[in-house]
């Protein structure tokens, strides 16, 4: 086999800067790429993004680095690369319409753990169920329900509803509404009710309850009893209040109506005295 050691020399010579330049390209775009991705995740972390969510988004950021500098370098050896980014570009476009909600949970992922509408241990209401939040993945939230069942819901479906965030504030306010009959006391009720809130510790004095008549109804008349409570007692506040309450008012003799109504017969006098 012959080698025209002029003609590879010849070649060299022409590429030989190309060549350099594109080993210099790779080696400083490697560096450049593998410092960007430990700088994101240095940031992502001092933020307490979830570590899941840190290491895709640096891996994912490195590849993708990685594959422009070796285009690059293509490009220095004089490749052409417009084909290289015309199949990259299809193959993401393919990708993307293949993984459409993969990458919409995704995206909904990323936005839960940067805005952070909540966060582990929080309890709160979306996607229609009212749960504490166990888990937050990159493509779903995991959600225990108060009677120890293991929810697990997309992250598109939670960020595309209304949240509440039962959790979010150190105090809430217990809503009761309670009825008594046209007969009874209203002036007596509400210092029973006073009563209540006074006797409970855990009752809020600021703000004060709120004691009023809401509602004259068909058959009571209703009061709204509005004490406020730290968040973590409001349960077992509100059960409290609810026996307390009946236990009360049946003590002070105020009954508690029931929906009633009144049915009046009318017979016509001509036709009962026909039947006689």
């Amino acid at each position: 086999m012959n080698i025209n050691v002029e003609a590879v020399w010849s070649w060299v010579s022409a590429y030989s800067l190309n060549i350099i330049g594109a080993i210099l390209i790779f080696i400083v775009g490697k560096w450049l790429a593998r410092r960007i991705s430990r700088l994101l995740t240095k940031l992502l972390q001092k933020n307490n993004v979830d570590l899941t969510l840190v290491s895709f988004l640096s891996n994912l950021t490195y590849y993708t680095l990685i594959v422009l500098v070796m285009v690059a370098a293509a490009g220095r050896l004089g490749i052409n690369t417009t084909s290289f980014l015309t199949i990259i570009g299809a193959a993401g476009l393919a990708v993307g319409l293949a993984l459409k909600d993969s990458l919409s949970n995704f995206a909904a992922g990323v936005m839960l753990v940067l805005f952070r509408p909540f966060t582990i241990g929080d309890v709160v209401t979306a996607a229609g169920i009212t749960a504490k939040v166990e888990k937050i993945t990159i493509f779903n939230t995991l959600f225990c329900t108060p009677d120890n069942q293991l929810i697990i819901v997309p992250n598109n479906k939670i960020i595309s509803d209304i949240i509440t965030n039962i959790n979010a504030k150190d105090t809430r306010r217990i809503d009761l509404t309670v009825g008594i009959s046209y007969s009874d006391d209203m002036a007596k009720t509400k210092e029973i009710l006073r009563r209540l809130a006074q006797e409970d510790s855990r009752i809020l004095t600021d703000p004060a309850p709120t004691i009023a008549v809401a509602e004259l109804a068909d058959s009571s008349v209703n009061l709204v009893f509005r004490p406020w409570v730290k968040t973590t007692d409001y349960w077992d506040v509100r059960f409290a209040l609810t026996e307390n309450i009946k236990n009360a008012l049946d003590a002070a003799g105020i009954s508690i109506p029931f929906p009633q109504q009144d049915v009046h017969l009318f017979v016509e006098k001509e036709a009962a005295s026909g039947v006689m």
